[in-house]
C-alpha cells in the first residue's frame, strides 16, 4: 500500500485576495468518494466536495483514527485555491491541562476542596442572618456531639472587611459567591476542562481554504478500520457447472456515511503501525537555580571566517499574472526562512495571510462531473516525498457498482459470482484418526481473480451440505475443500515393516561403498457403500528420507504428502498399495577391511569368489605387513630387556667395591656386558633392516589398495 505522507498541498499559489477581510463561510460537507480496505486493519479514504471562497470543512474522527490520519493526510484544492491551514482538537493529558490552571484541583474535586483552593479570595457568604463580605481564611471539619451520636461538618472561616473573624457551617442554607471575576473565569475553565473528558474520544479536524468561487476540494488519508472478511457459497446443481458466489463483510466505523462510494477490497497485509502523534508530549527539563549574583562585563567576540550570508533564488507566480523572481539574502543556516520573508514582503500569499491583488479573478473551477479518474495526476509537478514500490502479493477486489453504507453499520458486498470447475471427491489421510474420509470439493479457480481466504458454505441438491475453510487461492490454482464426513466409505490402512537389503557394492580409490535399500508397502483397503461410484483421494504422508518406488504416479504432491486418485465401485472393496523406498550407503576404507566385514558382505549375497579375487592381494599384503611389524616389535622388546639387565649389572658392580668377591664378580659382569653389547649391535642392525621392510610393505599395500576395483549388483 502506498504510504501517503502528511502534506498540505496547493496546485498553484492563491490569488491575491481583496483588501477587505473575508469572513469564512460555514462548514461544507465533504462526502466520501472512494474507500479501499486492507487486510492489515487500515483503510484508504478519499473525500471530494465543493468549497466556495474562504470556507472551512470539518471532518470528525476518533482519537485512534486521528493518529493514522495525521500520518497520511493529503489535501488538494483543485480549483487554484489555497489550503490556508488545518487544525484539530488537541487533547493534552488531563493532569497536564489541570496543572496549567491557577486552581490546585484535580478531576475528583469536592465542595470542600474547591473552597480550600480559594483561600484568600474575596467571597460573599449568605445565610439566614444575612450576607457577609470578606476574604476566605480556611475550610475545616468539626465534630459536633448531638446526644449519643457525633456528626462531622465542614466549616468555613472568613475575615470581614472590618477585620472580624466569622465562621459558617456549610449547610444547604448557606450560599457562597466568589466576588473576584478572574477567579470565576478560572473556575469556569476548570469545569470546561473536566467536561471535555465526556467527549475525549471525538476529535474534529477543520480544513481552512481560501480562493475565489466554487472549487473542488480533495482529501485523502489512511485510517484504522475493522478487517474485512470473505465468505463464499458454492452451489452444486444437477446440471451445469457449480456456481461460486463470494461476499465481503465490511464495516463503516469512520463516523461518515458512505453514499455511492467507489469501494475496493485489497487482500494481503501491507505493513502498518500506530504512532500516537496526536497526543501532546512533554519532556522533563532540568531545574537550574538562579545565580546568587549576576555581573555583566565587557566581552570581545571572535571574527567570522566568512560573510555569513547565503542567497535563495526562486520564482513566485499568480494565476493569470506574470511570474516574479524573488531573491532573498539571509543567514546561510536558514535559506527557507529568508525566502518566506521575501515572499511576505512581495505580497505573495504563501500561507494563512493574504496579499495585495495583482491579477484578475481566475476562470471558473471545473465541475466535479468533469473530474479526471485520478486527481493525483494534477499534482505531478509536486516533488515526490517517497518512492513508490511494487504491491507484491496484494490483490484487489474493485466493486463495480457504487456502495452506500451509513456510519456504524456493516454490510455484505458481492465480490465473486462465477461458474467454476469443481469435482466432488472423498478425501482421506491417516492423521485424521478416523476410518471415514471427508467429503470434499476439488476446486479449480477459473474466475480470473485471486480468492481471499474465508469460510465456504456448500449447497448440494438444493440443501445445505456442509461448511469448510478456504485458504487464499490464486487464478487457475487447484485446491481441495472438505466440508462434511463421508459415512458411506470405510478405509483401513496398514504399513508393512521395512525390509533392508544390500543392492550394490563398489570398490574404488581405496573405498568400498555399500548401497543399502529399504522398502515398505502401505496397503489401503476401502469399501464403498454409497449409492454412487465414489472418487477417493488418498493423502499418503511421506516420512523424511523416503520416496515413492518406481511405477507410481500421484495426481498431486504437497509439501509432505502424495495424493492418489482411486475410483471405488459401488458395494465393493478396493485394495490400493503405495510402495516407498529409502536408500543409503556405507563407506569402508579397504585398508581397514577385516575378515568379519568380508563375512558380512558374503552373508548379504556378495559373491565370495569375486571378493577373494579382488581383495586377496590386499589381504595378503596386510598379513605380510603385520608379520614384519610383529618381528620388529620382538626385536624392540629384546633390546629393552637387555638395557634393563645392563642397568642391573652396573648397579651390582657399584655395590661390590671393597668386598672380597669384587674382582671375581667384576670379571663375570664385564663378560656379560660385553656379550650384551655385541647383541645390541646385532639388534640395532636387524631393527633398521626390519623398519625398511615395513616401509616398503606399506607402500606396496597403498598401491594395491588404490588399484583395487570391484563392483557387485544384487538381484
Amino acid at each position: 500500500m502506498r504510504r501517503y505522507l502528511i502534506a498540505i498541498l496547493a496546485i498553484t499559489p492563491l490569488l491575491a485576495l481583496a483588501q477587505e477581510p473575508v469572513t469564512p463561510e460555514s462548514s461544507a460537507p465533504l462526502p466520501v468518494r472512494k474507500v479501499v480496505l486492507y487486510k492489515s486493519g487500515v483503510g484508504y479514504f478519499e473525500h471530494l466536495g465543493s468549497v466556495r471562497n474562504r470556507q472551512e470543512v470539518a471532518i470528525r474522527f476518533t482519537s485512534a483514527q486521528l493518529n493514522d490520519v495525521l500520518n497520511s493526510l493529503t489535501v488538494l484544492d483543485l480549483g487554484k485555491g489555497q489550503i490556508t491551514g488545518i487544525s484539530y482538537t488537541s487533547v493534552a493529558p488531563l493532569k497536564q491541562r489541570l496543572g496549567a490552571l491557577r486552581l490546585p484541583l484535580d478531576e475528583s474535586t469536592t465542595h470542600a476542596r474547591m473552597l480550600g483552593s480559594l483561600r484568600g479570595a474575596r467571597v460573599e457568604v449568605t445565610s439566614a442572618t444575612g450576607a457577609v463580605l470578606g476574604r476566605l481564611l480556611s475550610v475545616e471539619q468539626r465534630t459536633m456531639q448531638r446526644g449519643d451520636s457525633s456528626t462531622t461538618i465542614d466549616v468555613i472561616s472568613i475575615v470581614t472587611e472590618s477585620g472580624e473573624l466569622r465562621s459558617f457551617d456549610l449547610s444547604p442554607a448557606v450560599r457562597i459567591r466568589v466576588v473576584e471575576r478572574d477567579l470565576r473565569q478560572e473556575i469556569s475553565r476548570y469545569l470546561d476542562v473536566v467536561g471535555t473528558t465526556r467527549e475525549q474520544d471525538v476529535r474534529k479536524m477543520v480544513i481552512a481554504t481560501a480562493g475565489t468561487g466554487d472549487r473542488p476540494l480533495f482529501v485523502s488519508y489512511v485510517s484504522e478500520v475493522p478487517i474485512w472478511k470473505s465468505t463464499y457459497r458454492l452451489v452444486i446443481g444437477s446440471k451445469g457447472r457449480p456456481l461460486l458466489q463470494g461476499w465481503a463483510i465490511v464495516d463503516n466505523t469512520i463516523g461518515e456515511d458512505w453514499r455511492n462510494v467507489e469501494l475496493s477490497l485489497v487482500a494481503g497485509a501491507p505493513q502498518s503501525f500506530i504512532q500516537n502523534i496526536s497526543q501532546p508530549y512533554y519532556s522533563l527539563r532540568p531545574v537550574i537555580p538562579m545565580p546568587a549574583a549576576v555581573l555583566t562585563v565587557p566581552q570581545t567576540h571572535q571574527v567570522s571566517l566568512g560573510d555569513g550570508t547565503g542567497s535563495v533564488r526562486g520564482t513566485t507566480s499568480q494565476p493569470g499574472s506574470l511570474s516574479e523572481t524573488v531573491t532573498a539574502t539571509a543567514p546561510a543556516a536558514a535559506p527557507e526562512a529568508a525566502l518566506g520573508s521575501a515572499r511576505f514582503r512581495q505580497g505573495v500569499s504563501g500561507g494563512i495571510g493574504g496579499g495585495i491583488p495583482e491579477a484578475p479573478a481566475p476562470p471558473p473551477a471545473p465541475a466535479l462531473s468533469r473530474m479526471p479518474v485520478s486527481v493525483y495526476d494534477q499534482s505531478r509537478d509536486v516533488a515526490p516525498q517517497a518512492l513508490a514500490a511494487s504491491l507484491g502479493d496484494l490483490f484487489e477486489y474493485k466493486i463495480k457498482e457504487p456502495v452506500s453504507l451509513t456510519k456504524n453499520q456493516s454490510a455484505l458486498v458481492p465480490i465473486v459470482n462465477a461458474e467454476i470447475d469443481a469435482e466432488k471427491v472423498s478425501l482421506w489421510n491417516q492423521r485424521s484418526g478416523s476410518g471415514r474420509p471427508l467429503r470434499a470439493i476439488w476446486l479449480t479457480n477459473g474466475t480470473g481473480l485471486t480468492l481471499d481466504g474465508g469460510s465456504m458454505t456448500v449447497i448440494d441438491a438444493d440443501a445445505f451440505a456442509g461448511e469448510g475453510l478456504l485458504d487464499s487461492l490464486k487464478p487457475n490454482e487447484k485446491r481441495l475443500l472438505s466440508y462434511a464426513s463421508d459415512l458411506g466409505v470405510m478405509i483401513d490402512a496398514r504399513r508393512q515393516p521395512a525390509d533392508p537389503r544390500l543392492v550394490r557394492v563398489r570398490a574404488r580409490d581405496g573405498i568400498i561403498i555399500q548401497e543399502n535399500e529399504e522398502r515398505v508397502t502401505t496397503t489401503y483397503r476401502a469399501r464403498n457403500e454409497n449409492t454412487t461410484q465414489t472418487t477417493l483421494i488418498i493423502e499418503h504422508r511421506m516420512e523424511p528420507g523416503w520416496k515413492l518406488a518406481e511405477a507410481q504416479a500421484p495426481v498431486e504432491s504437497t509439501a509432505d504428502a502424495q495424493r492418489f486418485r482411486v475410483v471405488l465401485p459401488i458395494g465393493k472393496e478396493t485394495v490400493f498399495d503405495v510402495r516407498e523406498i529409502r536408500q543409503g550407503q556405507t563407506r569402508i576404507n579397504i585398508g581397514n577391511l577385516d575378515p568379519s566385514h568380508i563375512a558380512l558382505l558374503v552373508k548379504s549375497g556378495v559373491s565370495a569368489a569375486s571378493l577373494e579375487r579382488s581383495l586377496k592381494p590386499v589381504l595378503d599384503k596386510k598379513a605380510e605387513l603385520s608379520a614384519i611389524e610383529r618381528r620388529l616389535n620382538a626385536l624392540m622388546t629384546e633390546r629393552n630387556t637387555i638395557a634393563q639387565d645392563q642397568q642391573r649389572l652396573r648397579e651390582n658392580m657399584k655395590a661390590l667395591r671393597g668386598s672380597n668377591e669384587e674382582k671375581q664378580l667384576l670379571q663375570r659382569y664385564t663378560r656379560q656386558l660385553d656379550q650384551q653389547e655385541t647383541r645390541l649391535e646385532t639388534l640395532q642392525s636387524d631393527m633398521t633392516r626390519t623398519t625398511a621392510e615395513i616401509e616398503r610393505a606399506r607402500l606396496e599395500l597403498i598401491a594395491l589398495i588404490g588399484n583395487t576395483t570391484f563392483e557387485w549388483t544384487g538381484p
